[in-house]
């Protein structure tokens, strides 16, 4: 059943393969800010993922984050989502994320319950 407070934690150490340099989002050797949405987009899937109804899953539809804080290759990225509101399909997260150092970005992600199949008939 999904219900607010629901949440999770995703886990990544910063390598080359991550940095804005590789990843095309700038030229300096630190996590890329499409590295640190795509880890608080999937702690917000994973937070919801055990109370979804068989067939089921969840797609990103919105996020609005502020990366505020660069991190360096070595640093362990954990980025936490909680569930803040259920609207029929529609689910808010409230995601954040942080190295050893402290908050590095925060912000507000949307998702929508969608059936697997109908939705890869879509295509």
């Amino acid at each position: 059943m999904l219900e607010k407070g629901l949440s999770a934690t995703s886990k990544v150490v910063v390598s080359v393969a991550n940095t804005a340099c590789t990843m095309g989002s700038g030229d300096l050797e630190v996590f890329a800010t499409p590295a640190m949405v795509a880890l608080m987009e999937n702690a917000a899937m994973k937070a919801v993922a055990a109370a979804l109804p068989d067939g089921s899953t969840t797609v990103g539809s919105e996020m609005n984050c502020s990366h505020i804080k660069p991190s360096k290759v070595g640093a362990t990225i954990t980025a936490t989502a909680v569930l803040t509101e259920v609207e029929g399909r529609k689910l808010t997260f409230t995601v954040g994320a942080s190295d050893e150092q402290g908050i590095i970005g925060e912000g507000v992600h949307t998702r929508f319950v969608v059936d697997r199949e109908r939705f890869m008939a879509k295509l």
